[in-house]
């Protein structure tokens, strides 16, 4: 199996897995877009979805490498804020992708998990 192929798989197991929790980000508030993608802690955001994708997923945590987030949201809550990151990403030898993720950080905490994480098309 190659790369790429291996990478697709484990991408929708890690989808299967997240997608009974995908309601939780969508029931509280609305989405605020975040004027700037570029904020360190917003790609640091990415590259943390991207590693923990590739761990659930039960692949070497570099067969996926993020290149940019291109976009992103925020949603507040009382526990927390969920955040919407769209991005690019890579694997070795095969060309961009992008994929869409959601992340939920603890308020107060450094405590994150990984709801969703999906390509898009």
């Amino acid at each position: 199996m190659n790369t790429r192929t291996l990478l697709l798989v484990a991408v929708a197991v890690v989808c299967a897995t997240a997608a009974g929790r995908a309601t939780a980000a969508s029931a509280v508030g609305s989405w605020e877009e975040i004027a700037n993608v570029d904020d360190p802690k917003i790609q640091e955001l990415g590259r943390w979805a991207v590693a923990a994708a590739t761990k659930r997923a039960g692949v070497p945590t570099n067969a996926l490498t993020l290149n940019e987030v291109y976009a992103a949201a925020e949603k507040q809550v009382a526990a927390g804020v969920y955040y919407l990151l769209h991005f690019e990403a890579s694997s070795s030898g095969a060309m961009h992708g992008r994929y869409v993720a959601v992340v939920y950080q603890k308020a107060g905490a450094n405590t994150r998990e990984l709801i969703s994480f999906e390509p898009t098309h």
